[in-house]
């Protein structure tokens, strides 16, 4: 477009900033602006407060204040360390802009932590000046005043262009206009030397009222000869009256739209395909458009680029005359062309409702056309990230195309792929609601609906996911039948609802039947089939079935270990992580922390230590190194994976209060009791708010929580709240479940410690009977039962005590010489206690 200041005074320093990020480049032409940009850097400079204010740069269209923001980063560049440039026009894009500079901060990438938490831990480094606190960033169309929270309020600088005047209550606000007479005569002038008069500059710049973007087009005209000032002066006298006598937008300048008439009138004369790719153009966003969108999608149905598509010579050449026209901004370096938001809205409008619609449906093609088809696979993640600016603003969301609504698909998916959960849910909740408007329930809407759920599934929004996986698979079943892939889909998402609720019977009969369905529709090897049996395999170890879940969890491992693609290694990971899982809760601990490590190593090389998947694989080796005896490592880990897990997610995702549980219990195993009572009674309180009251989790978390009162001294209170576990998981589980013998292990301790020998022995008879033919008499869990029990049997005179004493100290001997806590307390005749650990759902 138009303004800069005058390069031979204000030439760029010697000095880069280190960091000088996504700024448009510097306009040749720009002119004068001296005021507004002494105005600006005075600002930033002379701040009575201890924080800078943001400085607003606000007027119409058109006047210039992206340029003199543009202007200012290259004349000050120099002075600060990092200058970043972030499109702003779109609310729910602003934190996939701030996240970029993740990378650049020494902080972990969106790829990895997600780009709300990578977007969140920038804004808290400038705001701390870590590591600079000489920064500027400029927001550009800033028109939404919720882009305020995103805004850093520290050491560095804020610019913020916007025609929106409510920034001047929050910033400091500096007003852009037209030009003056003679900045309008200075860049005719500048730009057009010996061919123009200052008052045939002056006459232009009367007649097209100063606005810079109006003057850049008869600057474009005028240096290519092709007329002298009085014709173009005619031209455009004759496209004003014109326009005096037809209905226009008032947010359009007279002179604006005149000027626009008259170039576009000789650009049709001379190269008629260049209007057509302008005009295209025109329903995209008014973000820089990838060259690659015409490129990779040649193929598409656009006849209004049928000369243009299969022709890249032509579409160089188009390129090269619309940018001559200053019709658009071309930028070689990263390959994209970018129409001034002013004049889109000029081309739309001169076009009649068909035209527009016709054209805003090729744009559609272009894009589903040109976008990866892998939206999970992290290397296109880059390719997506420059298309979304242009969902909304082509409305990609009123096409019924197929083609185009399976890219409106997969853009959801590259956005919650990405961890980019809340813009993923917001844009999946239009498509929804506009989707459902001819048809509530066309297969387009349940799709995006199991997308929905899966957002939601990965906020931990367990209560919503159910009732939309229930509604969800109802009408799925109704409109394809039971046995189409749509139904299989959506029947395992319910499952996951289910294990959620804490229906963990119910769930397991599901997939039982789910499993059956696609080895017989699918195959034993269907990508489908094994996510059925990684669902079932959670479902075993939910219900106590530890072996089944060991070697469906390894036969799921086996299958899909041969995967090379980033979607590949998330699903490795975590299959390889639920095999060393299941190897800990079969009793083999050593062998489950050779496996967990193993793990661990790959997901960190193949996915990033920061990975959600990588975290979920740290913490469950974290517990396998505590109940193996590596109370260092294990704490270690657990206390890193926490704060990890917390940073991604927040403090109450149902993954971050799993590991919280988990750094309880290495304390309380390492004697740390204050520590250990403090985050276990945090956590009471919190699995409530994310599970409900009834929830065996809820339960189970409140006998962790009992230990630990018997332990410090009250065992009353211990015999209380186990006995209330007891009962609630008794209710959900029935008496057989692991979870309530664990939590009977444990209430038979109390009872021992109020003195109540006899009860506790008759509880722990009954409790080491049903252990021993559920798991063994080898389990960890019977080998806690039965020493307890040994003590027992003593404290009341029993004869068969010492007969147990021996036998669990023969079954502990190998495990004692390993250092294993459970086995260290048994040989030193304590009491051992049997913690909670929750499962993956």
């Amino acid at each position: 477009m138009v303004e800069s200041s005058s390069l031979a005074v204000h030439s760029p320093s010697n000095k880069q900033p280190e960091i000088f990020e996504r700024v448009p480049q510097r306009n040749r032409n720009f002119t004068g602006r001296e005021s507004l940009l002494h105005q600006l850097r005075e600002g930033m400079r002379s701040v009575t407060a201890v924080i800078p204010l943001p400085q607003a740069l606000q007027g119409y269209g058109g006047v210039g204040k992206t340029h003199l923001a543009i202007e200012y980063a290259h004349r000050y560049g120099s002075h600060y360390d990092l200058v970043w440039w972030i499109p702003a026009d779109q609310y729910y894009l602003v934190p996939s802009a701030l996240a970029a500079m993740a990378p650049y901060l020494g902080l972990a990438p969106a790829s990895i932590v997600g780009v709300e938490e990578a977007a969140e831990s920038v804004r808290r480094a400038l705001q701390k000046g870590e590591p600079y606190n000489n920064w500027l960033l400029i927001f550009d169309n800033a028109e939404d005043s919720r882009i305020e929270r995103f805004i850093p309020r520290g050491p560095g600088h804020v610019i913020i262009t916007s025609r929106n005047p409510n920034w001047d209550d929050q910033f400091r606000s500096l007003a852009v206009d037209v030009f003056t007479r003679e900045e309008s005569v200075e860049f005719l002038r500048k730009r057009l030397g010996s061919r123009i008069t200052r008052d045939e500059a002056d006459q232009l710049a009367d007649k097209l009222g100063d606005l810079p973007l109006a003057l850049e087009q008869v600057g474009a005209l005028q240096r290519r000869g092709t007329m002298s000032v009085d014709q173009y002066i005619e031209l455009l006298e004759k496209e004003t009256s014109r326009l005096l006598d037809i209905e226009r937008p008032k947010d359009y300048p007279l002179t604006m739209t005149a000027a626009w008439r008259v170039s576009v009138s000789l650009l049709e004369d001379r190269l008629a395909v260049a209007l057509d790719l302008l005009r295209c153009c025109a329903f995209f966003g008014p973000e820089p458009i990838p060259l690659d969108v015409f490129r990779r999608g040649n193929k598409a149905n656009a006849p209004s680029l049928a000369k243009i598509l299969p022709d890249p010579i032509m579409l160089d050449k188009t390129v090269k005359e619309l940018s001559r026209y200053a019709l658009i901004r071309s930028d070689p370096e990263s390959r994209t062309i970018q129409v001034h938001r002013l004049i889109q809205a000029l081309l739309r409008n001169d076009l009649d409702e068909k035209r527009q619609g016709e054209l805003r449906r090729e744009v559609h093609l272009l894009l589903a056309g040109s976008a990866p088809k892998a939206a999970d696979d992290n290397s296109k993640w880059r390719d997506f990230a420059d298309l979304v600016p242009h969902v909304g603003p082509s409305e990609v969301v009123g096409s019924a195309d197929p083609e185009v609504r399976e890219f409106a698909l997969n853009v959801v998916r590259y956005l919650y792929a990405s961890a980019n959960y809340k813009s993923a849910l917001e844009l999946i909740e239009r498509f929804i609601d506009e989707w459902s408007k001819p048809e509530e329930n066309h297969p387009d809407v349940l799709r995006a609906r199991r997308h929905q759920a899966n957002i939601l599934r990965r906020m931990g929004e367990y209560d919503k996911v159910y009732e939309l996986d229930r509604d969800t698979w109802e009408k799925v079943r109704a409109q394809f039948g039971p046995e189409h892939q749509e139904t299989l889909i959506a029947t395992n998402g319910l499952g996951g609802s289910l294990r959620a609720r804490g229906e963990f019977r119910a769930a397991l009969e599901l997939d039982e039947e789910l499993v059956r369905t696609h080895e017989r529709l699918l195959g034993e090897d269907s990508v489908l089939t094994l996510r059925a049996k990684n669902s079932l395999a959670l479902d075993y170890a939910l219900n106590s079935q530890y072996g089944l879940a060991r070697r469906l969890h390894t036969e799921v491992y086996l299958a899909q270990s041969e995967a090379t693609s980033p979607t590949g290694f998330e699903i490795v990971l975590l299959s390889w992580n639920s095999m060393a899982r299941s190897v800990r809760l079969t009793s083999d601990l050593e062998e489950a922390c050779d496996t967990g490590e193993a793990a661990l190593a790959f997901g960190v090389q193949k996915l990033s230590k920061d990975h959600w998947a990588t975290l979920i694989t740290a913490k469950d080796l974290s517990i396998a190194y505590r109940r193996a005896g590596a109370l260092d490592e294990a704490l270690a880990s657990a206390h890193d994976t926490h704060t990890r897990l917390a940073r991604l997610f927040g403090a109450t995702h149902p993954d971050t209060v799993a590991a919280a549980v988990n750094v309880s219990n290495v304390l309380r195993v390492r004697g740390e009791l204050a520590d250990a009572f403090e985050l276990a009674a945090d956590m009471t309180r919190t699995y409530p708010l994310v599970f409900g009251n009834d929830h065996p989790f809820t339960l189970a978390c409140q006998s962790n929580l009992a230990i630990l009162h018997r332990l410090l001294g009250n065992p009353e209170l211990a015999r209380t709240v186990n006995e209330g576990s007891r009962r609630g998981l008794i209710n959900r589980l029935g008496p057989t479940h692991h979870y309530v013998l664990s939590c009977s292990v444990n209430l038979q301790s109390d009872l021992a410690a109020l003195g109540e020998f006899e009860q506790a022995r008759q509880l722990g008879e009954q409790t080491y009977a049903q252990l021993a033919d559920q798991f063994g008499h080898d389990h960890f869990l019977t080998m806690s039962c039965a020493a307890n029990l040994a003590l027992d049997r003593a404290a009341v005179g029993a004869p068969d005590a010492e007969e147990l004493r021996l036998d669990t100290a023969e079954r502990y001997r190998e495990r004692l010489d390993l250092g294993q806590p459970d086995a260290v307390t048994a040989a030193s005749g304590t009491r051992i206690d049997c913690d909670f650990d929750p499962l993956p759902i």
